[in-house]
């Protein structure tokens, strides 16, 4: 059987690196792509150093002529594209007041126009060869408000939103599309958030990560591992589609949120 390929976006590190090194480790080449080369690249290199195929490509996912082009470039390196991990994006805290419409706007085109334009970019593909998965890393901020990321809010509502209507449109075809909506996950999106807050309370940063932990039902931060467990769980299960697999830390295997 021909080796599957996925492409991971965000994979220079936290959740979008232990994504891609899960799925080498089933076997598949994987292409990682950021805007941050570097970071990709090494990513790439430790998948290449156990052994298995792997590529490195910069990608601006808000560029839609830049995902054809690193689309291609990974097609023809490695060959068509099975499976995508929509899993970039980017989380900015601000009052609704002094949100500005630029990060508005931001949020947007990472968190949701990104994983659309991707998609739509592989789909085609997916579906004249009867087998593809899509995976889009959301948050439980899709499924529930939160003081203060208004922006982040609503771009990962949106993205839930985008994974039900796709899962539905395709999913009698052989390609499924999932979501994945992790609490706060151990990562540097929750360093940097500890920071500021650090910064604006007075709290020390180990008080800070302790405070964001308890924030979360299990009263703990999920780890990466635990997203890339779920990621290979919507690789492997077909009847898996249109479901939004929670990971809040109360309990060993995630649960789905249906609708």
């Amino acid at each position: 059987m021909t080796m599957r390929v996925a492409l991971v976006t965000g994979g220079g590190r936290g959740i979008g690196r232990a994504i891609a090194e899960a799925l080498a480790g089933e076997g598949l080449a994987v292409a990682v792509a950021a805007r941050t080369v570097g970071q990709v690249e090494e990513t790439a290199a430790a998948i290449r150093g156990s052994g298995r195929m792997a590529l490195a490509r910069g990608l601006d996912v808000t560029d839609a002529d830049a995902i054809a082009r690193a689309v291609a470039d990974v097609e023809h390196a490695l060959g068509p594209i099975d499976v995508l991990v929509n899993n970039a994006g980017i989380a900015e805290a601000a009052p609704l007041a002094r949100t500005d419409l630029a990060s508005w706007q931001r949020h947007l085109s990472v968190n949701v126009t990104g994983p659309f334009l991707l998609t739509r970019q592989v789909l085609a593909g997916m579906l004249e060869r009867g087998w593809g998965r899509v995976i889009n890393v959301a948050s439980m901020a899709g499924l529930m408000g939160a003081p203060y990321v208004s922006a982040y809010t609503a771009s990962k509502h949106a993205l839930v939103g985008l994974t039900r209507a796709l899962a539905a449109e395709v999913g009698a075809k052989g390609v499924t599309v999932n979501a994945i909506c992790p609490a706060y996950v151990a990562t540097d999106m929750v360093w940097n958030g500890a920071r500021n807050i650090a910064a604006k309370t007075g709290r020390s940063f180990d008080e800070a990560v302790a405070a964001m932990a308890k924030m979360n039902p299990g009263g703990r931060l999920i780890e990466p591992e635990e997203v890339a467990a779920a990621a290979l769980r919507c690789l492997r299960d077909g009847g898996l589609n249109g479901e939004i697999v929670v990971l809040d830390g109360t309990q060993s295997q995630p649960r789905e949120a249906r609708s």
